[in-house]
């Protein structure tokens, strides 16, 4: 079987918030004639992107195609959720002619990359490209430290030492896997953000990157399709921090699950998670808010102190109207009854 004949998967990875599901929603909308399927790898319990994308389903990505895993990172999980995710969109009737494969916020994709090399799969599906979304503001504003000034301090006092923290290792990882990398929400970055974020991504960058400026995930298909480029079989010259390492660890982050009460007042509740943001170090924060008299329920997806919100859809007829978010942070922020504290107010 040559590579003509293989599946081809894009690999999708980004820090959190980078925009990958608003990405891949765009382009179920515009398969421009493939049969697309999709893999969402969730960080934490409560699948919120999967859920999003099967609303979005259409005839050529039909909700069947798309496929959840929560259970953890999916190259940690490998013959036990891959390699039979992977089968059982391959053994589809009609077949798939592109798997797309979001990763979680956190995950580092080379191993998921090696996770490509099982004999099961290596036959029948070729990586045709690693696609990473950048956050052009927060590219910009350097937040991959949760304090910036105090690690540069620590270089400077022993430039032997390895002072990079875990979000730094997972943006240079995701840059460095990349074929091609697309900066995210440019309209809040300005041409001045756009020009740091370019400049941050060229340093990181182990070999020259095509940077394209992508608003609401709006890109054409034929940029970040097709590409060919068999990175399963191209790892060397995608180095990571985690090279020779016998796995990689997610120690470093967690999450929890808040479930609340109905909701009365939306901007209260979007102020509480601002504020949680900047107190303790939130990345993160997403899931359905049940808000009193309202029919349908509310989407909030928070970014750091950055927090979007729409009604999406209604309320099943059987479905429990309840507000469940999914908070991650790095480990030691993560204080479960602070942060439900925080947010009941």
């Amino acid at each position: 079987m040559n590579d003509l004949t293989k599946l081809p998967v894009t690999v999708i990875t980004g820090f959190l918030g980078s925009g990958k599901t608003t990405l891949i929603r765009h382009l179920m909308q515009n398969p421009q004639g493939r049969r697309l399927a999709v893999i969402v790898n969730e960080f934490g319990d409560v699948g919120v992107d999967g859920d999003i994308l099967k609303s979005c389903a259409i005839p050529d990505c039909p909700e069947e195609n798309i496929l959840e895993l929560a259970n953890g990172c999916i190259c940690c999980t490998v013959a036990d959720d891959f390699i039979p995710t992977i089968e059982s969109l391959m053994a589809l009737d009609p077949r798939p002619d592109h798997i797309l494969i979001e990763t979680s916020g956190l995950a580092l994709p080379k191993p998921l990359l090696k996770a490509f090399d099982w004999p099961d799969i290596r036959s029948r599906i070729t990586v045709d490209g690693v696609i990473a979304l950048a956050d052009a503001e927060a590219v910009a504003a350097g937040r991959f430290a949760p304090d910036v000034a105090r690690v540069d301090a620590q270089r400077l006092a022993d430039d032997s030492l390895d002072h990079e923290t875990p979000l730094s290792e997972v943006f240079e990882d995701q840059i460095s896997c990349a074929d091609i990398v697309l900066l995210t929400k440019p309209d809040l970055a300005g041409a001045e953000g756009i020009e740091k974020a370019r400049a941050v991504i060229a340093d990181e960058a182990p070999r020259p990157l095509p940077v394209v400026e992508v608003a609401e995930g709006a890109v054409d298909p034929r940029v970040i399709l097709g590409l060919g480029a068999a990175a399963e079989d191209d790892m060397d010259a995608r180095p990571s921090h985690h090279d020779g390492a016998d796995d990689h660890e997610h120690d470093d982050f967690d999450s929890v699950v808040i479930e609340l009460d109905e909701v009365e007042d939306v901007p209260a509740l979007v102020a509480r998670i601002e504020t949680l943001a900047k107190t303790r170090n939130i990345l993160r924060v997403k899931g359905y808010v049940a808000v009193s008299g309202k029919p349908m329920r509310l989407l909030v997806q928070a970014v750091g102190a950055r927090v979007r919100h729409q009604f999406d859809r209604p309320w099943g007829p059987n479905e429990p109207r309840r507000t469940r978010l999914v908070v991650i942070a790095e480990h030691d922020d993560i204080d479960a009854q602070a942060i439900r504290a925080a947010l009941v107010g």
